[in-house]
C-alpha cells in the first residue's frame, strides 16, 4: 500500500512519508508514470461498486441539499467520467524535464532552465470526492507526491478512493495522503508545515480560499470561486451563442466553471436577450437582468437584479443578464465582479477578442475563452501545466465541452 489512512497515524506521520515519496516520484520515467495512471484508471472502474457504496453512504448522512448534495454525489456515469478524466492525464505531454530556456554564458557556462517537480502538494477541498482523484493524478503526472484534505462529508469516499489509487502496485509508499477530515487541527497542520509541504492549493468556496492564503506558512496557489462570466459581443453569431450559453449555465450548474452571468452587447441585445431568455427559461433557468434586460424581455419570467446579484456564485439554474454597451464596459464589470476564475468572449471580431483577453487584470490567475464555454476550464485537461510550474490559460477553441470536472 502507498499510503496509512487510519486516524491513528498523525498528520506530522503522513507528511514525512509524503515527503521521502516525492524522492522516488521524481525519479519516475514518463512511461512508469503513465504505466502507473492507466492501472489506477482501471482499478477505479473495477472498485466502482465499492466507491458507490461508500459515497451512498456519504450522501444519505450529510444532509446536503441542492448544489452541495450534487457536489458529493458520485453516479455510475461520473465514476467512468472519473477514469476517462486519469486517462486523459495519460495523454498529456509529460512536463518535467522539459527545457524552458537554455543559454551560454561568455566563459562559456552553458545554462539550461528545466520543468521540474514542486515536490508535495497539499490540497485542502470541500464535498468534491472527484477532486480526490482529478488532483492526485495530476500530482502524480508531474512527479509530485500529495497530501489530502478533503470535506468530512465525503469523508467515506475518500477514504475509498485513496485506498484504491494508492493500493495500485508500484506507487510509491506515501505518495497519496488523506488527512483526518473529522477535525480542523488537520488543516492547521497542514498549512502550517513549511519545510515538508511545498505548496498549497485550497479547491472551494470564497471563505475556504481565504482563510487558507491569509493563513497559511506554505506557498499558495490561489484558485478562483466560480463566478463566470459570457460576454456575447456585437459580432457573435447567434447560433453559437446559444449552443454555449445553454451549456455553459445547464450543462453541470453546481460546479465552480458554471456560466453564472451573461453580458449582451447593445446592438444586438433587443433581438438577442429575449431570444436567449426564453431558451434559459425553457431549459429550467432562472433568469435575472438589468432594467434594460427586463424592459426587453417584456412578458418573460425575469427577476430584477440586486448589486449582490453580480457578485453570487449561484451553482443552481440562475443567471443574470447585463446589457453592456461594449467590449470595454463588459471588460470593466468582469474585473469588478468575477472571483479569477473562466470568462468567455463570443465573437468574430479578432480585435475584441484580444482585448479581451488581454485586458482583464485578473488574467495572471484566470482563463479567458473565445467562442468557448467556461465549462472547458478543467482541472484535469487545462491545469495541469501549474503542477510543474504556476501558469494560466487562455485561447480561441471549440465552443463546448461536456466534462463534469471543475
Amino acid at each position: 500500500m502507498a499510503t496509512t489512512i487510519a486516524n491513528p497515524v498523525s498528520t506530522k506521520a503522513k507528511l514525512l512519508r509524503a515527503r521521502e515519496a516525492s524522492t522516488k516520484l521524481a525519479l519516475l520515467s514518463t512511461n512508469e508514470k503513465n504505466a502507473l495512471l492507466s492501472a489506477i484508471a482501471d482499478a477505479i472502474e473495477t472498485q466502482s461498486q465499492a466507491i458507490l457504496a461508500a459515497n451512498r453512504e456519504d450522501v444519505e448522512s450529510s444532509g446536503l441539499e441542492g448544489a452541495m448534495r450534487d457536489r458529493l454525489l458520485l453516479t455510475p456515469p461520473r465514476i467512468e467520467e472519473m477514469a476517462q478524466g486519469v486517462r486523459e492525464v495519460v495523454a498529456l505531454p509529460d512536463p518535467i524535464g522539459e527545457t524552458l530556456a537554455e543559454w551560454m554564458r561568455p566563459n562559456g557556462l552553458r545554462i539550461r532552465k528545466l520543468r521540474v517537480p514542486l515536490g508535495v502538494v497539499g490540497i485542502i477541498y470541500e464535498s468534491r470526492p472527484n477532486v480526490t482523484v482529478d488532483t492526485a493524478v495530476l500530482a502524480l503526472k508531474a512527479g509530485n507526491a500529495i497530501v489530502l484534505r478533503g470535506g468530512k462529508e465525503a469523508a467515506r469516499s475518500n477514504r475509498k478512493l485513496v485506498e484504491i489509487l494508492a493500493g495500485v502496485p508500484g506507487v510509491p509508499d506515501g505518495a497519496i495522503e488523506l488527512l483526518d477530515s473529522s477535525t480542523r487541527e488537520s488543516v492547521q497542520e497542514l498549512i502550517k508545515a513549511r519545510g515538508l509541504v511545498d505548496v498549497i492549493i485550497p479547491r472551494g468556496g470564497a471563505g475556504l480560499i481565504a482563510f487558507v492564503t491569509e493563513n497559511s506558512s506554505v506557498p499558495v496557489i490561489e484558485t478562483g470561486a466560480g463566478n463566470c462570466h459570457i460576454f456575447v459581443d456585437e459580432s457573435a453569431d447567434f447560433d453559437m451563442a446559444d449552443r454555449i450559453v445553454i451549456n455553459a449555465k445547464t450543462q453541470r450548474p453546481s460546479v465552480c466553471n458554471a456560466a453564472e452571468k451573461l453580458l449582451v452587447h447593445e446592438r444586438l441585445a433587443e433581438e438577442y436577450v429575449p431570444r436567449i431568455a426564453k431558451k434559459l427559461i425553457e431549459a429550467g433557468v432562472e433568469v435575472r437582468g438589468d432594467g434594460k434586460s427586463r424592459n426587453l424581455g417584456a412578458g418573460l419570467s425575469i427577476a430584477a437584479t440586486t448589486e449582490q446579484d453580480w457578485y453570487e456564485e449561484y451553482l443552481r439554474l440562475c443567471m443574470a443578464v447585463r446589457v453592456v454597451a461594449n467590449v470595454d464596459e463588459a471588460i470593466a464589470h468582469i474585473n469588478r465582479y468575477s472571483t479569477k476564475h473562466s470568462d468567455s468572449i463570443i465573437t468574430s471580431d479578432e480585435a475584441n477578442a484580444r482585448k479581451f483577453l488581454c485586458r482583464s487584470r485578473r488574467f495572471r490567475r484566470s482563463a479567458r475563452r473565445v467562442r468557448s464555454s467556461p465549462r472547458r476550464a478543467t482541472a484535469r485537461a487545462s491545469s495541469w501545466v501549474n503542477w510543474s510550474i504556476n501558469g494560466c490559460q487562455c485561447g480561441l477553441t471549440n465552443p463546448l465541452s461536456s466534462s463534469n470536472s471543475s
